[in-house]
């Protein structure tokens, strides 16, 4: 029978000893080559991983703050051209004035602002075609919807408006108000005037100017049901807007002041007393 010369006592012996020897060798060699040598190294190896997961985090929030924010941008366009349908009154429509049903509802919203607008979702796009919203609602203002919603729909906070921590002058007032007011102009239009039998005039409106409390009441908790204005009757309703109460006495300031209204002032603390 064959035998293979290695196999026999000697031979085994004189081959695995110098493979153990070799085996041993590599070990030594590689556990050198991968240890450090002082244990400070192994804390300052470990840190380069370490402060890129830390800057990457960094990077990956700061490019989500940078972005549209719902507060900051988002909302404001929900107030000026979503907020006739989506309330909080309305009771078989989502309200996008609420941050976490906005979240919540992100993907659709995308796809009926965008997507649909675009040809690319069967359903059909909000604002509805030809309305008075979709016609207020701008090309750069759906992207950046669909921005938002991309970037993962960040809540932020509102963008700082009013300067000075100190009360407002009337003037201030009205210039702030003329920014807020195109939450309004969407339904009352640029120019105050409404539109016929659906959205009541705010230009010269005898209802307006002859009860200031209660033009502040419904800016605050909003409207349903008929209203008379000028002789004619409107029915309709008027969301409560997410507004603060200095908001909400510069945007009725700037309304009182303009479209040849009584140029009545509206404060703070009036706005708060209605609450």
């Amino acid at each position: 029978m064959f035998r293979f010369p290695f196999l026999n006592r000697h031979n085994r012996s004189s081959f695995i000893l110098p493979c153990l020897s070799a085996a041993l060798g590599c070990m030594i060699i590689g556990h050198a080559q991968s240890a450090p040598a002082d244990p400070k190294d192994a804390s300052s190896a470990s840190t380069p991983s370490a402060t890129s997961s830390q800057t990457s985090e960094a990077t990956s929030t700061a490019s989500t703050t940078q972005g549209p924010t719902y507060l900051g941008d988002v909302q404001p366009i929900f107030m000026g051209s979503c907020a006739r349908c989506h309330n909080q009154q309305t009771r078989f429509v989502y309200n996008w004035l609420d941050y976490k049903t906005a979240y919540s509802d992100r993907w659709e919203l995308k796809r009926r602002i965008w997507d649909s607008w675009k040809g690319t979702y069967y359903k059909e796009a909000m604002p509805v075609a030809n309305s008075p919203e979709s016609v207020a609602l701008t090309d750069e203002q759906r992207l950046l919807i669909k921005t938002w919603v991309e970037d993962g729909a960040p809540i932020g906070e509102p963008r700082p408006q009013v300067q000075g921590a100190g009360p407002l002058s009337k003037e201030d007032k009205i210039a702030h108000g003329k920014q807020l007011f195109t939450a309004c102009a969407a339904c009352h239009q640029p120019t105050g005037k409404g539109l016929p039998n659906v959205f009541p005039p705010l230009a010269g409106s005898d209802f307006l100017n002859s009860n200031k409390t209660r033009a502040i009441g419904i800016v605050i908790h909003g409207k349903q049901g008929e209203v008379v204005v000028n002789g004619q009757r409107y029915s309709n309703s008027m969301p409560p807007f997410p507004l603060s109460d200095q908001d909400i006495a510069c945007v009725l300031t700037y309304v009182y002041n303009s479209f040849g209204n009584s140029g009545l002032e509206v404060t703070p603390e009036e706005v708060k007393a209605q609450r």
